[in-house]
């Protein structure tokens, strides 16, 4: 029997293909990860027609997107161990299509179990592009593209989830579920057919080891939890993982609860205007464009250091009692969200020096379950003051990043995993 092991895994970049080549694969991966988040975000922005098409309450619609983001944390890990086996290509194009053909069964759902179960199973393959795009790029591109590429990937996510939050609310206030969910599965069946188009073939594949059965078995089993176990054993990555989760499990979640705020007196703001304030993701989309240059220029630790005095700022304006104060607010929080996102990304790609994606997966893994995490945590202080006890709530965890990103700026960082 023949298995492939990850490691060593081939990584010449010597062998990297021609600039035009490489600069499609940047732009594939960074379209699938805006049909990734498109499909992700846009139930967000759909809440109140799901809770009248499936005659729930609002509260028990938004288990739609939890659920989702749930399973995607987890399938991260499986789909790292999968793509250092089989390649990159194989497992994103599948994931892909079949992500497009799930939305077909969304139009078809005649109760909310069937939803429930069905956003279940799309989380699970919505978690393939972003568990492996970072180790792709990492095997792929030459060194003077890869901080670029992560840039513009970041860039493309803070795109791909305001849009799809917009998108949702724009179909949710025209459209009937079925007619939404149709126009859904066309933009991502188009998103993915250009994907396919545009990867190229070539990629590096493990080495090919001659195993028995009950050798390659073992040997898989001890490489993944060798990959899984570096990584979290490495002081300065476990830090990174936790800088990340810590940092969206602020920042996703004030977007949450900032709707209420606006939606109440004084501001009384309709649903779908409450829901602009997502267009302040786009001064992090800006902040993440900038990110490769600002990397190689002042280093990570300075700009961490950088983002969390933008998080805290923009939280703390958020408190003035005007409109324009919280816009500022939020595009100042996103600003400093983004870059510290970029940084952690850029960070984890370029110290894993083995099991790439098993590095991705557990960061993106931390990420995800720090979104889910932090509802029910700033809900508590929701519940006791409202917006103030939230800002309260926020800076609590701004102050345990602080003490993350303070141990990781001790020490050298040249250590790889």
């Amino acid at each position: 029997m023949t298995y492939q092991s990850e490691s060593p895994r081939i990584s010449n970049h010597s062998l990297a293909p021609e600039p035009a080549k490489q600069s499609r694969l940047i732009w594939a991966l960074c379209l699938a990860s805006v049909v990734i988040y498109i499909n992700l975000y846009t139930v967000q922005g759909m809440l109140p027609l799901i809770a009248e098409h499936f005659n729930v309450t609002g509260a028990h619609s938004t288990l739609v997107l939890s659920v989702t983001s749930f399973t995607l944390a987890f399938s991260l890990l499986f789909y790292a161990m999968i793509s250092d086996r089989v390649g990159r290509l194989m497992p994103i194009v599948i994931s892909l299509w079949l992500l497009a053909c799930s939305n077909l069964l969304l139009i078809f759902a005649t109760d909310f179990d069937s939803l429930v179960w069905i956003r279940l199973l799309q989380g699970a393959l919505l978690a393939a592009v972003p568990a492996i795009a970072m180790a792709y790029f990492k095997e792929q591109l030459a060194p003077e593209f890869m901080l670029k590429a992560a840039a513009i990937y970041i860039t493309a996510n803070s795109l791909g989830g305001i849009f799809g939050r917009l998108f949702g609310g724009l179909m949710s206030q025209h459209l009937s579920w079925q007619q939404s969910m149709g126009l859904v599965f066309i933009v991502t069946l188009i998103g993915v057919a250009i994907v396919t188009f545009l990867l190229p073939r070539r990629e590096i594949k493990p080495q090919v080891t001659h195993l028995s059965a009950k050798q390659a078995k073992l040997a898989k089993l001890h490489q993944d939890l060798q990959g899984f176990w570096g990584h979290i054993t490495d002081r300065k990555m476990s830090l990174v993982f936790i800088i990340g989760g810590l940092a969206f499990m602020m920042m996703v979640n004030q977007f949450s609860f900032i709707q209420l705020h606006l939606m109440a007196l004084p501001y009384e703001l309709s649903r779908f205007n409450a829901t602009l304030i997502f267009l302040c993701y786009l001064s992090g989309t800006f902040a993440s464009y900038l990110s490769a240059k600002w990397i190689v220029r002042f280093g990570s630790i300075i700009l961490f250091k950088a983002a969390f005095l933008l998080m805290v700022l923009g939280t703390l304006l958020t408190l003035v009692d005007t409109l324009w104060a919280i816009v500022l607010g939020f595009l100042i929080t996103a600003s400093g969200f983004f870059l510290t996102h970029s940084c952690c990304n850029s960070f984890v790609a370029i110290r894993a020096t083995n099991h790439r994606a098993k590095a991705t997966s557990l960061y993106l893994c931390c990420y995800y379950l720090g979104a889910a995490l932090g509802g029910p945590y700033l809900m508590v202080f929701w519940q006791h003051s409202e917006w103030p006890g939230v800002v309260v709530g926020s800076l609590t965890l701004l102050a345990m990043l602080a003490l993350a990103i303070l141990f990781l700026s001790r020490g050298p960082l040249d250590k790889p995993a």
